[in-house]
């Protein structure tokens, strides 16, 4: 990375793109991102093994809204949330933990998420919606933020 100065004499470090703005200026959002997205990923999975928990004890808790095309029974639902909350939950802790193995997890999974709760949204329209903004902004997080950046940006 280049070092030059600014015309007040104080050194300024310059982008390796050449803009004059600070390496890692911009990141914040995307390492805060990853942090919260860690955080959404493992609440996300709990909040599924419940979803799952719920369609498997009791096939009448979610009703649905007429004929569709993704024809799975509740307890079917329930066992795809369950397994797939656990899995949520693990990789959530993992992105807290800042393993590298998670953050590419991660953004499949989110990926599954987002597919499974389209396919969800007779069921719970309006959770299915949540959760697929949210599986939105960690697929955006995880893919923009740098562990690099992240930690050079960092006080």
């Amino acid at each position: 990375m280049a070092q030059t100065t600014s015309p007040t004499g104080n050194p300024k470090h310059a982008s390796p793109g050449g803009g004059g703005a600070p390496a890692g200026a911009g990141s914040a959002w995307a390492a805060g991102g990853a942090m919260f997205a860690g955080v959404v990923l493992l609440v996300d999975g709990v909040i599924a093994v419940l979803k799952g928990i719920s369609g498997i004890a009791n096939d009448d808790v979610y009703g649905r809204l007429g004929d569709y095309v993704y024809t799975f029974d509740t307890s079917a639902w329930g066992w795809i949330h369950l397994l797939l909350g656990v899995v949520l939950a693990f990789v959530g802790w993992g992105i807290l933990k800042s393993a590298q193995w998670a953050r590419a997890t991660g953004v499949v999974l989110a990926g599954l998420s987002i597919v499974v709760n389209f396919m969800w949204l007779p069921y719970a329209p309006m959770w299915a919606l949540v959760s697929i903004a949210l599986g939105v902004f960690v697929i955006w997080s995880l893919c923009t933020a740098s562990p690099a950046r992240a930690q050079t940006s960092a006080p």
